[in-house]
């Protein structure tokens, strides 16, 4: 064992001890971040506009706070980027983290001196989280990569800007920066298979024990490997890599192929992190299901998926969530987001500790017909089946078509198969079986003839890739969206068929 996987080892067990123990007083903790936040937004222009002087409890929090999206936010995001104090939080933001909206363009998302903690802490505790259940710090040893975006930041209102990956990469202790790559001067190219031949070029003969990034830009540094290799599997290339850490979309859509890649068993381990907080994280390489974070300064609330659209939809806290439910999650945090709807929807799999999967985006979703189909439907629909078959997918999307010359309306999958099923169409019916099976609604509208089975068009290889690369969209944090309500993605995605 050498000196960073020692010294490791004893801080890894005091943060798994205390995670262990925080997450059974989730509840007291919520209560009390909620309590801190209405303290200090009292002192702000939100807090006085909203009149947060006069709340006390969750109750009157909750009619003081509506619930709101980026769009709604953004007269106090332009103020705070004409160097307006106070407004949202105390003060200024440290940082402006730059992410792309599908509706509201460029979002500028404030990070406080309170709340950056939120993001570096959670994403260390996941690792030491790991270390110290499992007992391996080898990795610690060993060089790590992130595959992220430019560290480079820009100044909107005398704030520094920037993705939130690249801010990230200004807070990593200097005890890694000699482990971390790829170097500052690859992390700033702005061209992603440019930066991506310079990754493969920096790391292809480096001892790599821990690789991190989202699941199909990983895929595609692991590809790059492969072709530079003569197709060598990724352990054979990097023999003590053995964690590899994830997030931003589900996993097991590229999980057979990305593990095919790899070659050998290795540890994952899934975070989900946004601009707007580091949400949860894997907890145990023995149990399902990603822990909240229920004390980094951010306060949680829950409404039924179905009712976020309501003019007066139920909030829940954390104590009267129940588990199985589909939710729109909401924060409240230390950099002066309230109320908000990050856009993504949870489910408790645990209310003891509360453990949650994600199932979605609110706007990712088909319902031409009623049907209100979810992202967590169809990947488990086209997983199960793909199992089934030994089918490696590489990428896939849905959307209705509606206008079918005379017959019956259906939803068209394109999807992008590592090696293609012996027969389309009966894979297409498993598909299809699996998806009445998970949703009622779609199952009535087939049963009713309302719609026809679903049809399966293969995309040809690398199609998705080429698809975001013309559209300015390929690497970074950017990803193809499982399911849209219109024909936008489909009908340009006709362009890459086999």
């Amino acid at each position: 064992m050498k000196f960073k996987s020692l010294l490791a080892k004893p801080f890894a067990s005091i943060v798994h001890s205390k995670i262990k123990k925080e997450m059974f007083r989730a509840v007291e903790d919520q209560e009390h971040i909620l309590e801190e936040l209405i303290k200090t937004g009292r002192k702000t222009e939100f807090g006085a506009e909203h009149k947060l002087e006069a709340v006390n409890n969750y109750d009157e929090f909750k009619q003081a706070i509506p619930i709101r999206d980026y769009e709604q936010y953004k007269p106090y995001i332009e103020r705070i980027k004409q160097g307006k104090q106070n407004v949202l939080w105390k003060g200024q933001p440290i940082y402006l983290a730059k992410t792309s909206g599908t509706t509201s363009g460029v979002k500028y998302i404030p990070i406080s001196k309170d709340s950056i903690s939120n993001h570096i802490d959670t994403a260390r505790n996941a690792l030491l989280n790991y270390m110290g259940e499992t007992g391996n710090s080898r990795f610690a040893d060993g060089k790590m990569i992130f595959l992220s975006g430019s560290p480079e930041l820009e100044r909107v209102g005398g704030i520094p800007t920037g993705r939130l990956s690249g801010i990230v990469n200004h807070h990593i202790p200097r005890y890694l920066r000699t482990n971390q790559l790829p170097s500052y001067e690859t992390n700033c190219i702005e061209d992603w298979e440019t930066k991506l031949d310079k990754i493969v070029e920096e790391t292809i003969h480096q001892d790599m024990t821990l690789i991190s990034g989202i699941p199909p830009w990983v895929q595609m540094y692991f590809d790059r490997l492969m072709e530079r290799t003569d197709g060598k599997r990724i352990r054979e290339i990097f023999k003590n890599f053995d964690v590899m850490v994830y997030g931003g979309v589900n996993f097991e859509p590229y999980r057979a192929k990305l593990m095919a890649s790899i070659g050998a068993p290795i540890h994952t381990i899934e975070t989900f992190p946004a601009s707007e907080g580091f949400f949860a994280f894997q907890d145990s390489q023995e149990q399902e299901g990603l822990l909240l974070n229920t004390n980094s300064g951010i306060y949680y609330e829950f409404v039924p998926a179905g009712e976020i659209f309501n003019e007066n939809p139920t909030r829940l806290s954390l104590k009267d969530v129940q588990v199985g439910v589909n939710y729109a999650l909401i924060i409240n945090n230390n950099a002066g987001l309230w109320g908000y709807n990050i856009g993504d929807t949870i489910k408790f799999i645990s209310t003891n500790p509360y453990k949650i999967l994600v199932t979605g985006r609110i706007k990712h979703f088909i319902s031409a017909f009623g049907e209100h189909v979810i992202g967590e439907e169809v990947e488990f629909s086209l997983m199960k089946a793909a199992q089934e078959e030994n089918l490696h997918i590489t990428e896939f999307t849905v959307a209705p078509m509606v206008q079918t010359n005379g017959e019956l309306p259906y939803h068209e999958w394109f999807v992008e198969f590592e090696n293609m099923p012996a027969n389309l169409e009966a894979f297409a019916r498993k598909v299809d079986e699996n998806m009445r099976a998970k949703n009622i609604y779609y199952d009535d509208l087939l049963s009713g003839n309302i719609l026809q089975p679903l049809k399966i068009r293969p995309v040809r290889r690398q199609g998705f890739i080429d698809y975001m690369k013309s559209v300015g969209k390929l690497g970074g944090q950017n990803k193809v969206p499982r399911l849209s309500n219109d024909r936008k993605l489909a009908d340009e995605l006709a362009h890459y068929l086999q």
